[in-house]
């Protein structure tokens, strides 16, 4: 739990100093950050996306179509902003903060989505679980501390939140390694379309960050279930 633990302090880190920086920015400057990290986000999920090509796109287009179907049936972008506004509600205590609340809850998916969807998150979380070696979640914690000032600066302090986020998710596959190491290993079609499909998702994100298209990305969620499920059941049948 190690190299978790490091990325999620350094996530927390991140956001203390965006957020500090954040808070002394004009409203033009704010605007121009924000429209910044929904370019590069879009490029980071692009990027990501296009790892179908080392799998069938088939998986992913499934896992998507599925997941938004039951994202949509269960409700998950409702409940998750829900939750963003009462968290806000009782951090806010009437401040102006109060005047925007669903902005936690879109700090908070941003961010967990960001830290959490890739293969370094995967791979490094089981190499540290199998050998103790923490070097690619050390890598990625540093991304992910850069990438925190910013989303923070932008987004403010919901993004602190993404730090649960990754010590469930990175801290359960670490736990977990001894079950996935034969199926979630770098290069395999279950990762490729785990990150495919998390990638389509991230461009969701870029896309609302932008003021282009609200995707409502949080029902699109059990997408990164199903793909590489279609995946573990296609192999069922070779």
């Amino acid at each position: 739990m190690t190299g978790t633990l490091i990325n999620v302090g350094a996530v927390l880190g991140g956001t203390l100093l965006g957020w500090l920086v954040g808070a002394r920015l004009p409203v033009g400057l704010q605007q121009r950050v924000l429209a910044g990290l929904g370019l590069v986000t879009l490029v980071v999920g692009v990027d990501l996306a296009l790892a179908w090509r080392d799998t069938s796109p088939l998986y992913v287009l499934g896992g998507v179509l599925l997941g938004g179907l039951v994202g949509e049936a269960l409700g998950i972008e409702a409940r998750l902003a829900r939750l963003g506004d009462r968290i806000q509600e009782r951090t806010s205590r009437g401040s102006d903060d109060a005047a925007n609340p669903s902005r936690v809850s879109e700090a908070f998916f941003t961010a967990s989505l960001l830290f959490c969807v890739g293969p370094l998150a995967v791979v490094g979380a089981i190499q540290d679980g199998l050998t103790g070696d923490i070097e690619a979640l050390a890598t990625k914690s540093l991304l992910d501390g850069f990438a925190a000032i910013a989303l923070a600066a932008s987004l403010g302090w919901g993004v602190a939140l993404s730090a649960v986020s990754v010590l469930i998710y990175q801290g359960a596959i670490t736990l977990g390694a001894g079950a996935l190491e034969g199926v979630l290993t770098e290069g395999s079609d279950a990762l490729n379309a785990l990150t495919s499909a998390g990638g389509v998702l991230i461009i969701g994100i870029a896309l609302k960050l932008l003021d282009v298209k609200d995707v409502k990305v949080g029902n699109f969620l059990p997408a990164l279930v199903f793909a590489p499920l279609l995946v573990g059941i296609a192999t069922l049948f070779d």
